[in-house]
């Protein structure tokens, strides 16, 4: 795998998750939670959302998605998990894409994006989706991703959600 560099020179290296990383990348997504999304969700929607996204809901999800970890020497700076579409060999959905909220900007969640666009589930899917929220919605759709059949509306979960055709 490639390893990207900041503009500062430091390395950005990605590995695969250990279950021993689960509480470090749940604080990173949590971060993200209280500290960026809230500007769109309000305070109530996020205390709510963190009281579901603990150790046991990531460690799930690493259960059956494909996680990949961004590391900047011996700190987590990046999550990002793909899976297929509810067991779908043709569709496969990206999940968990997140970056230091300190870092936003320096092209480590395009570098996420662009890790999961080479897993295996991506390649082998005719269509890939993503639930988007608000916060992230343009920064997906710089990278090819559109609203799901032209629909520009929130879902039940308040994400947009988006989709790429990989044929």
């Amino acid at each position: 795998m490639k390893i990207m560099r900041l503009a500062d020179g430091t390395e950005i290296t990605v590995k695969p998750y250990q279950e021993e990383n689960a509480e470090e990348i749940v604080n990173l997504i949590i971060r993200n939670f209280k500290e960026v999304n809230v500007k769109d969700y309000g305070e109530k929607f996020i205390e709510e959302l963190v009281s579901t996204h603990d150790v046991n809901w990531f460690q799930g999800l690493a259960g059956y998605a494909h996680v990949y970890v961004f590391w900047r020497e011996n700190e987590i700076v990046g999550v990002g998990s793909i899976s297929s579409f509810w067991g779908s060999p043709t569709e496969s959905i990206l999940l968990t894409v997140f970056v230091l909220p300190e870092l936003h900007g320096q092209g480590i969640g395009s570098y996420i994006v662009d890790i999961l666009e080479s897993d295996e589930l991506f390649l082998r899917a005719e269509r890939i989706e993503i639930p988007a929220s608000i916060t992230a919605v343009e920064f997906y759709r710089k990278k090819g991703y559109d609203y799901k059949n032209g629909v520009k509306e929130l879902d039940d979960e308040q994400h947009f959600r988006l989709e790429k055709f990989n044929r």
